[in-house]
């Protein structure tokens, strides 16, 4: 499968497998620790990216990179990248499609009317007491 190709959307055509120098290539025990190194490297990128995910910091970002680390050594991390990058493209312009965009600016401004709805009724209901107010 090394010498499939994969077509992107600006046309430019790489082919899929290892991108590890030729002289490590060349040895089978040299390229195969060049592996093991590159998943080992990319699996910690990929666990940080997992345990920033309900943590603060960009846990999907992270995770990307770690997957593009594997991508560099795996076809079948390649092969999931291109399609990761088509979909967010394909995502991407369905949400600049002026139809979508509409909707989506009603629905948030209906959500927002409804909040304040809401926050008006706690208000009038309970009032505000300003925290330096507060008698305990």
């Amino acid at each position: 499968m090394t010498g499939d190709v994969i077509e992107g959307a600006a046309g430019e055509g790489r082919k899929l497998g290892s991108r590890a120098p030729g002289f490590i290539k060349a040895s089978r025990a040299l390229h195969l620790s060049w592996q093991v190194g590159v998943f080992v490297v990319g699996l910690a990128v990929v666990v940080a990216g997992i345990i920033m995910l309900p943590l603060p910091g960009p846990g999907w970002l992270v995770i990307f990179g770690g997957m593009a680390i594997w991508a560099t050594e795996f076809v079948w991390a390649q092969l999931v990248l291109h399609w990761t990058r088509r979909k967010v493209t394909e995502a991407a312009q369905r949400a600049l499609d002026p139809k979508v965009r509409r909707r989506n600016i009603i629905l948030t401004v209906i959500g927002l009317v409804i909040v304040a709805v809401l926050v008006g009724i706690y208000v009038w209901k309970f009032g505000i007491t300003m925290p330096w107010k507060i008698d305990e």
